[in-house]
């Protein structure tokens, strides 16, 4: 089995490294990476500039561009046929509720799943509020949990494969292993931030900003994936392409009919 492995970390990131390792157990690993930390890049592809693509040692490439870039390269240029699955992570930071609007780790993942893959993004939950050097961040509790739920996935086959055009999003606590209580699936949750803007000035005088708030908290929803983390659970969430509200959609059907859908009175 081969499996491609990506994060917006960094090709020389210890999370990735650590996932790395655990996959081995299963099959061939390729990783293609950016070359440097591509955090909250979103879902971007590079179209206005070249990108560089260089063999960093065995196994690993990493690319002058963002996550999705890599799975991109990856799929189309570096293996010689389809992986299994595509591995996003170990993201340093939970992608939970809407996080995964802004994350480079899920859209690793979100690219594979446009081209009808199988995809895993996976998060480990740090509390950056807690300053902790990242060797004793619990890297290896995600990595175990990833690839188990990896290794039931392709064992029970069609039953536990995602339908194509969904992606498994996986967050876990950062705990020891033995002291994660399990996977629960869980819905989306809400997370909030300060939103607060740091505005300072350049040695010229001219202001400069750094966006970004402080996590304040999610909101109180049983089975989110929020909740489930915060109680010591990882989360699995399968996540649609399609993001569609079909329910207002029915609403606005029945104010805009069919006939009058291209504003006619």
């Amino acid at each position: 089995m081969r499996f491609l492995l990506s994060n917006d970390d960094g090709v020389h990131a210890p999370g990735l490294k650590a996932l790395y390792r655990e996959l081995r157990r299963l099959g061939e690993v390729t990783v293609v990476a950016p070359l440097e930390e591509r955090s909250t890049a979103g879902h971007a592809l590079t179209l206005h500039k070249p990108l560089r693509m260089i063999k960093v040692s065995p196994d690993f490439y990493g690319v002058s561009g963002s996550p999705a870039d890599c799975v991109y390269l990856g799929l189309r240029k570096v293996l010689k046929a389809h992986p299994v699955m595509v591995v996003s992570g170990i993201n340093r930071g939970a992608n939970l509720g809407q996080d995964v609007y802004y994350s480079g780790t899920v859209s690793a993942a979100r690219e594979a799943s446009i081209l009808g893959l199988p995809a895993l993004a996976v998060s480990l939950d740090v509390d950056f509020n807690h300053v902790r050097s990242e060797e004793k961040f619990h890297y290896s509790t995600a990595a175990k949990v990833a690839v188990g739920l990896i290794r039931q996935i392709l064992r029970e086959g069609s039953l536990l494969r995602p339908p194509v055009h969904t992606l498994l999003n996986l967050n876990v606590p950062d705990l020891p292993f033995s002291k994660v209580k399990g996977i629960q699936c869980a819905r989306q949750g809400f997370r909030f931030y300060s939103g607060g803007i740091l505005q300072r000035k350049d040695h010229r005088g001219k202001d400069y900003y750094w966006v970004g708030g402080r996590y304040r908290g999610h909101r109180k929803e049983i089975g989110s994936d929020c909740d489930y983390v915060s109680q010591g659970y990882a989360s699995l969430t399968p996540l649609k392409l399609d993001s569609t509200d079909y329910s207002f959609l029915s609403a606005l059907q029945e104010v805009w009919p069919r006939k009058t859908s291209r504003g006619e009175s």
